[in-house]
């Protein structure tokens, strides 16, 4: 059983990474027929939407893709920016969605705002409390502070899949419905966005795994 684990928390990131690199690789190299870059696709999409107040900047980094609600700017890394293939035009339309869920209060990004700065610290602070309660059997009540703890950021990597499945489905009405993309392109955008999600997909598993071995650790103990 360990070894099964231990097989999945190894393989299944490495896999969704496999994933969502060749599927970008080859999608990149499809110029999208609309001749939109990425930054121009959400420029596009914002401005139909009403969000001219968002910006539209270049991001350094390889698939450095993002929103950011605080300051109301979508960063799209150099490629996605500013070249016109289907990989750069899902993934502008994917921020560009992130940017409607922020304008429309979308309940669970919203909750995800406001859960992340908690998530930061107590998942960092857990693995102290998990490491002398797993070291020490006698101080189990450390063990299980560390797991409540744990809990947190593994609740924020579960919320988290609504919000990125619901920016993918916005970003495919957003480039079908204005005619960004057409015929075989809404099937190459589709696998760009669901390889993308299953890294998300793929960390939550191993989060769960990893908090739901250590809770058996721990009532085993009892």
């Amino acid at each position: 059983m360990f070894w099964i684990y231990l097989a999945a928390i190894i393989l299944l990131p490495l896999y969704a990474q496999f994933k969502v690199k060749r599927t970008y690789k080859k999608y990149s190299k499809v110029r999208s027929t609309s001749g939109m870059t990425g930054a121009e696709v959400a420029r596009l999409i914002l401005d139909q939407n009403g969000l001219q107040d968002v910006k539209v900047v270049e991001s350094q980094g390889y698939l450095s893709d993002h929103y950011n609600p605080l300051t109301k700017i979508v960063a799209l890394s150099t490629h996605n920016y500013r070249e016109a293939s289907v990989a750069g035009t899902a993934i502008a339309a994917h921020e560009v969605g992130h940017a409607i869920q922020d304008k429309e209060a979308y309940a669970f990004l919203r909750f995800r705002h406001r859960l992340a700065p908690v998530a930061n610290i107590t998942s960092n602070a857990s693995w102290v409390f998990i490491m002398i309660g797993l070291i020490f059997s006698s101080m189990n009540s450390m063990l299980g502070i560390g797991i409540a703890l744990l809990a947190v950021g593994v609740l924020f990597q579960v919320v988290t899949l609504p919000v990125e499945f619901n920016a993918s489905s916005r970003a495919m009405n957003e480039i079908v419905s204005l005619g960004i993309i057409r015929n075989e392109e809404e099937g190459h955008a589709k696998k760009v966005l669901s390889a993308a999600a299953m890294t998300y997909v793929a960390a939550t598993a191993v989060a769960v795994l990893e908090l739901v071995r250590l809770i058996l650790i721990f009532t085993n103990r009892d």
